[in-house]
């Protein structure tokens, strides 16, 4: 058989624009949404930890929620719920589910590196008149986010992944293209080389540098 009887280069190439513009649409939305989940998500941790009231109750019914409901709901209630009381651009609408869903992983990542850090050594710092705040920055720090980095890693291609369903809310994403593609002109192979070698050309990088920084700092910090 021949291999431009299973992909047609041509039309892959003529293609090739709507894919790069929805996988740049895909990266910015990962990053926006990322960059928030971690920050809610490391938030959510320190008042987990802390037991700071009354965020308490509020995170834990966060994270439930969150952890237990698909993204794609969470994009219909901001996309199509909301859209009673207040009109929120699609984009937007996908960085904040994406920001809602990894924000309750994040937590927990953040929270089990915490709760690693051992009882006897905060008491140690308190006795030689640490405050909380150094006690954050010089004690549970520097131990607790080595051991949270392989689940981050994680989350993060987890993520990324994820926003794989943002074409619900008519966002041209990658795969939302591909389907059109398909749909249009039935070019399936062509379509699907293209949705799956775009995703690796961002997963496959970033799993190597997660998996050589987990390396690094299992051998070196921990």
């Amino acid at each position: 058989m021949n291999f431009n009887d299973f992909l047609n280069i041509d039309f892959i190439v003529s293609i090739l624009p709507l894919f790069w513009r929805a996988l740049f649409l895909t990266l910015e939305i990962s990053c926006y949404g990322i960059c928030g989940a971690i920050l809610l998500g490391f938030i959510a941790s320190l008042v987990l930890y802390y037991q700071i009231r009354p965020f308490v109750w509020i995170t834990r019914i966060y994270i439930e929620i969150s952890r237990n409901t698909p993204l794609i709901i969470h994009l219909f209630f901001l996309y199509f719920g909301l859209s009673y009381w207040i009109e929120i651009p699609n984009f937007w609408c996908a960085v904040i589910g994406v920001i809602f869903l990894g924000g309750s992983y994040m937590a927990e990542s953040f929270r089990l590196g915490l709760e690693s850090v051992r009882v006897s050594q905060i008491e140690s710092a308190l006795s030689l008149g640490f405050s909380r705040i150094q006690i954050l920055r010089y004690v549970i720090f520097p131990q607790s986010i080595p051991l949270s980095i392989p689940s981050i890693c994680a989350n993060v291609l987890f993520l990324i992944k994820e926003t794989s369903i943002v074409g619900v809310i008519a966002l041209q994403d990658l795969m939302s293209i591909a389907k059109e593609v398909i749909s249009n002109y039935g070019q399936t192979n062509e379509a699907l080389f293209l949705l799956i070698a775009a995703y690796l050309i961002v997963l496959l990088p970033l799993s190597f540098i997660f998996s050589k920084l987990e390396h690094y700092y299992r051998r070196n910090l921990l």
